[in-house]
């Protein structure tokens, strides 16, 4: 197995892993017995156990490489599915999303790492390719909880199952998953660059961070909304998020002559304007049909989001060698993982208070802020950097 496919296929084990437990979230809620409010709160532990171990995750890859993290992890992911199936109440829920979150975010900053080493080795712009792994991954995932909640099995019995096929992955692609960049420039990691100073990545990293609320509250309650707002069952619910990842996937995959042709800039742009409008369709127009067509169009949208910045932020800091990216990559993954930590409470809250439909269109206008962020992202590209 070459590296190119190993690290594909470690993405498309990230978003199986994620599109599993995001999609059951309607199953697990009424096992633990959450509340919109309640069940926010707990999904917060996997945005925090994102958002405190992704810049820990990015300096251990940084000095030793991304290969022991990635194989780590993704033995840990898998395994930790049946233990959050066990949960019997918000508080269990929400300390075991901890753990699972903290294992995805370690798999998830090196994963990325790893596949910033292969397009370099490669030279090819294979970033979105990769990302479009972490969609099938999801797609499969809720398919997969789709019918598994068709056939009424229980959480445990289907997350036992996709562990299983976890670690029997993992197995396989361990020996062809790339050394990453730490082993090759450990001596040139030791330097201490301020990346904080760089109004470009933080303005990258504010992209990041909207489109990830909007990717998370996707993930999290596109099912519940189609389950309590549109009158759904439980696995026709599941295929709202399903929709969402097909697009994203379909995009990431076959989009390369449009992202030539817009450049990089403006495809952010558009995306997020097109997602915006995707999420509203969905929470103004009451029918199922229009909750499916939105989330499809808002996977559409936000599909370039994250690989396009990833790309963009690893160039700020690539170093006339063709090394270098690796703090940019961690600096802009741990402000995205905000977006994880926010969004959870912010829709649940919302909802509490008021309904599905508001916390989702507040979303909805978090996710149209993309566009301004990418203009003035454009701007100060064009300034001189300070590190």
């Amino acid at each position: 197995m070459s590296p190119r496919l190993a690290t594909f296929v470690v993405f498309l084990l990230n978003g199986g892993v994620f599109g599993t437990w995001a999609s059951r979230v309607p199953a697990l809620a009424e096992q633990i017995g959450a509340e919109p409010g309640s069940l926010g709160l707990a999904l917060l532990g996997a945005s925090t156990g994102l958002a405190f171990t992704a810049p820990l995750a990015a300096r251990i890859c940084a000095v030793h490489g991304s290969r022991t993290v990635l194989i780590a992890s993704s033995l840990l992911s898998p395994l930790l599915l049946p233990v959050l199936a066990l949960s019997q109440s918000p508080v269990q829920f929400g300390l075991t999303l901890i753990a699972l979150g903290a294992s995805v975010a370690a798999m998830d900053v090196s994963m990325n790492i790893a596949a910033v080493v292969v397009v370099r080795d490669l030279q090819r712009p294979l970033m979105p390719q990769f990302h479009a792994g972490f969609s099938v991954g999801g797609l499969i995932g809720s398919l997969g909880s789709a019918a598994a909640a068709q056939a009424h099995w229980t959480p445990m019995k289907h997350f036992l199952l996709a562990a299983l096929v976890g670690l029997i992955i993992t197995a396989i692609t361990a020996k062809a998953i790339p050394g990453g960049v730490g082993e090759r420039h450990r001596e040139e990691e030791t330097e201490r660059v301020n990346v904080l100073k760089s109004p470009v990545l933080w303005l990258l990293a504010s992209v990041a961070l909207c489109s990830a609320i909007a990717e998370g509250a996707a993930a999290d309650w596109s099912a519940l909304f189609m389950v309590r707002e549109r009158g759904m069952g439980d696995a026709a619910g599941a295929y709202a998020y399903a929709g969402f990842s097909v697009t994203m996937a379909l995009a990431r995959w076959f989009g390369e002559p449009i992202q030539r042709t817009l450049g990089p800039h403006r495809l952010l742009a558009a995306g997020g304007g097109l997602a915006a409008t995707g999420l509203a369709t969905a929470v103004l127009v009451p029918l199922p049909v229009a909750g499916y067509l939105g989330f499809g169009l808002a996977g559409l949208g936000l599909a370039f989001s994250f690989p396009v910045v990833m790309d963009l932020a690893s160039e700020t800091g690539k170093r006339a060698d063709g090394s270098g990216g690796e703090r940019e990559l961690g600096l802009v993954t741990t402000i995205a993982y905000t977006g994880f930590l926010a969004g959870p409470p912010i829709v649940g809250g919302l909802a509490h208070v008021s309904s599905l439909v508001v916390s989702l269109g507040f979303v909805a206008l978090v996710t149209a802020l993309i566009i301004p962020a990418t203009w003035f992202a454009k701007k100060a590209a064009k300034q001189p950097a300070s590190v």
